[in-house]
């Protein structure tokens, strides 16, 4: 029956090597980085992707301004039931009234379920053309958790790789000791023949 010492590692024992002391550090570090070093990069990426990308659309609202139009024209190539039917946006003529500028037509993205004469929200630049809708706040919180969570993955795979160099390093450094104390023990284990 084999018994397991827990903590021998930590305990004063002649069996103990410097490279046993060098490994259990390296473990306890590793889960206090695995369990609160990781997660606080990943809070910590998202709140500065939240930020940036928040910033970014309310830049992108600011220089754009977004207009009711009516749909006049679909292109044949992009009709719903003849183009690929992803469910993306396809391009159709849209027109639209503005006040101060009078009556407007141009080419535009408009969502899939769209037919002629339906009224669509498009967005405009300075000077008119049709542009991408800026990103809404769902977008702006997919980005946010997305780098978090891709900050949290990359902490943890460079805490998980830097343990396996420091085990494998102390695994080298083990050996090496053993084949030391292996050479000066052996010579008393094994008689010598004349």
């Amino acid at each position: 029956m084999r018994t397991r010492v827990r903590g021998w590692r930590w305990r004063q024992n002649p069996l103990r090597r410097h490279s046993d002391v060098v490994e259990a550090w390296t473990a306890l570090l590793v889960a206090v980085l695995l369990c609160l070093g990781a997660p606080l990069a990943g809070v910590m990426a998202g709140w500065w992707a939240h930020d940036y990308a928040y910033t970014v659309a309310a830049a992108q609202r600011a220089r754009l301004h977004e207009v009711r139009a009516e749909v006049v024209g679909l292109d044949a190539a992009t009709q719903p039931g003849v183009g690929a039917g992803d469910g993306s946006a396809y391009r159709a003529t849209v027109r639209w009234t503005e006040p101060h500028s009078g009556r407007h037509t141009t080419t535009a993205p408009v969502p899939p379920q769209s037919r002629q004469g339906s009224v669509v929200e498009i967005w405009l630049d300075s000077r008119g053309r049709a542009v991408p809708a800026p990103p809404g706040d769902t977008a702006v919180w997919q980005h946010a958790v997305t780098m978090g969570a891709c900050a949290a993955g990359g902490t943890a795979g460079a805490v998980l790789l830097g343990n396996a160099v420091v085990r494998r390093t102390a695994t080298r450094h083990r050996m090496a000791e053993w084949e030391r104390d292996w050479a000066r023990t052996e010579p008393e284990w094994r008689p010598r023949r004349l």
